[in-house]
């Protein structure tokens, strides 16, 4: 392996995270937490899956940032979970001094790496990723919409009963209860989903991806989802590294893009080789666009609370 990934976290998202780059097998994975053992144990373990899941790829557990020295690609899960009851924007100020510690350490080992931010509130801690080590915006990018939209996927195909590699939909917004899903720019094999099911079961799916990782959060009581988060990271990866210029919805900076300034926010990209290589601007009417900006909206407001 020539190409080197680390992941920030070792709990569930940032193990399964490693777990899932391990069996893609396009790069070494280092895995760093601060408790100590921890980030070793599953290391190991993973890398002794290797064998029978049939990989090459080694995980190595770490408790020192030094070892992300030269990844290519960083991707940021550490951060404290969800409980039930609790917003992501309620996890703000907790997790904003974590991101800032780690965005300074990836600054000093692994200055040319992409970084990919999973912590939420996703929109708010990949704009501070971002102040935190200085990289240019193309080179910092959050999962947002990848993971909504797979959401929204999985719930069309359980409701139409079609394979869910089928199913394309489109979630813009901030990754949070604004978010903006789009039943207009979502199909199946390319066919409309509003020739498919009635407008109350196409608004009962976008409600419900609105409040995907809050429905788990309520379900599993001690915790939050990992699984999906993992694969969209993973998704992400994949498409930097094979230069895929795949089109997928991700938090990216905005510079006016759909009337919006200064801010990430979750929007379709173009994302290869070079990071964000491009922000398409999908034709909206006027409820999508004052949707997508009253989201943005709101997380102008949690920014003033980190400074900003």
């Amino acid at each position: 392996m020539n190409k080197k990934i680390a992941v920030i976290g070792a709990g569930n998202v940032g193990a399964t995270t490693a777990m899932y780059l391990a069996e893609a097998n396009f790069a070494d994975v280092v895995l760093v937490d601060i408790i100590d053992g921890v980030p070793q144990g599953k290391g190991l373990d993973l890398t002794q899956a290797g064998p029978v899941r049939g990989y090459n790829a080694m995980v190595k557990g770490t408790n020192r940032f030094s070892d992300i020295k030269n990844s290519d690609i960083v991707i940021m899960t550490a951060g404290l979970p969800r409980k039930p009851g609790m917003s992501r924007e309620d996890l703000l100020a907790k997790n904003a001094d974590i991101v800032k510690s780690v965005g300074k350490n990836i600054k000093k080992f692994a200055p040319k790496s992409f970084v990919i931010v999973v912590s939420n509130p996703l929109d708010l801690m990949t704009f501070h990723m971002q102040r935190a080590t200085g990289f240019p915006k193309r080179r910092v990018f959050g999962q947002a919409g990848v993971l909504d939209s797979i959401r929204m996927r999985a719930f069309i195909s359980m409701e139409l009963g079609v394979a869910m590699t089928d199913t394309q939909a489109m979630v813009l917004g901030g990754h949070g209860d604004t978010m903006v899903p789009l039943p207009r720019y979502t199909t199946v094999a390319g066919i409309p989903i509003a020739e498919l099911m009635s407008k109350d079961r196409i608004k009962a799916i976008a409600d419900r991806t609105r409040v995907g990782g809050g429905e788990i959060v309520k379900l599993l009581k001690t915790g939050s989802a990992f699984y999906a988060p993992a694969a969209a990271s993973v998704d992400m990866c994949r498409a930097v590294f094979n230069d895929e210029k795949k089109l997928l919805p991700a938090s990216a900076y905005l510079s006016g893009e759909y009337g919006i300034k200064d801010i990430y926010i979750g929007v379709p990209v173009v994302l290869g080789a070079k990071g964000v290589e491009k922000i398409v601007e999908l034709k909206l009417n006027k409820s999508e666009k004052a949707a997508l900006q009253a989201s943005a909206k709101t997380y102008k407001k949690h920014l003033k609370f980190l400074g900003y």
